[in-house]
């Protein structure tokens, strides 16, 4: 009787030991990417940040699932064949209606989506420089309806946070290789960021935005970052992916 229990007791601590271990591994699978996006002014340094971030991450412990866990993205993708028609706007190669223009940017965030999706949901994490935001923003600093730009991205994977990177336009007109595209006007600029502070003032209890001051040095505002992007790890990592716009 004796040895009998002593075996049963063996028997219950090795249940206890591969329960325990399929649920750490159900969790660890379960746990997802999360996805920090830049947005602000031309030439208020998100590239350089993100950039930063990007490599950041990426020299942090990787869990098993997660492979590749960090990658750095942007928008407008100008790799595609949408991509290239709206560079060749960007640099005044051609011209388009506003709104065709918009409808561009916008389709080349949606053909990203399915990859966006699929790598957030394989544990990448994604730094991403402008999105939809910046879509929304410019297209209606030019006069387009503000509810009619942000439709055409209703749906999109949605980010966790947006890091917005803000200094006064005329300083950021300072910066080198400022007026080389398109939308690098200061009076432009200005409504520009207008429009960014009511899509912030829209997500308001619906997601977070980290305004930070981009005058700062380039150091100071990394180390602001990666706390942000720690916070951002620990709070998304084992939520559902959210749609962007979508009530």
């Amino acid at each position: 009787m004796h040895l009998g229990w002593h075996w049963s007791l063996i028997a219950l601590a090795f249940f206890v030991i591969i329960s325990s271990s399929s649920i750490v591994s159900s969790l660890a699978m379960a746990s997802r990417g999360v996805f920090i996006l830049f947005e602000g002014i031309d030439r208020c340094g998100k590239t350089t940040q993100a950039n930063m971030l990007t490599k950041y991450l990426g020299g942090l412990v990787k869990t098993p699932n997660q492979g590749n866990n960090v990658e750095f993205i942007r928008f407008p993708d100008r790799t595609s064949t949408i991509g290239q028609m709206i560079n060749s706007y960007l640099v005044s190669a051609t011209n388009m209606n506003d709104n065709t223009i918009h409808l561009l940017f916008s389709a080349n965030r949606w053909e990203a989506s399915q990859d966006i999706e699929k790598k957030l949901n394989s544990g990448c994490n994604l730094v991403c420089d402008r999105y939809a935001y910046s879509g929304v923003a410019f297209s209606s600093a030019k006069g387009l309806d503000l509810d009619w730009c942000k439709a055409c991205d209703i749906g999109l994977p949605a980010p966790d946070c947006v890091i917005y990177l803000d200094m006064p336009v005329e300083e950021a007109a300072g910066r080198g290789q400022y007026g080389e595209e398109r939308y690098e006007k200061v009076d432009f600029q200005l409504k520009v960021r207008e429009k960014f502070m009511q899509l912030k003032n829209a997500d308001e209890g619906v997601l977070p935005w980290y305004t930070l001051d981009a005058r700062r040095s380039i150091d100071e505002l990394h180390e602001e970052i990666k706390m942000i992007a720690h916070k951002a790890v620990e709070e998304n990592q084992n939520k559902a992916l959210s749609k962007l716009w979508m009530k």
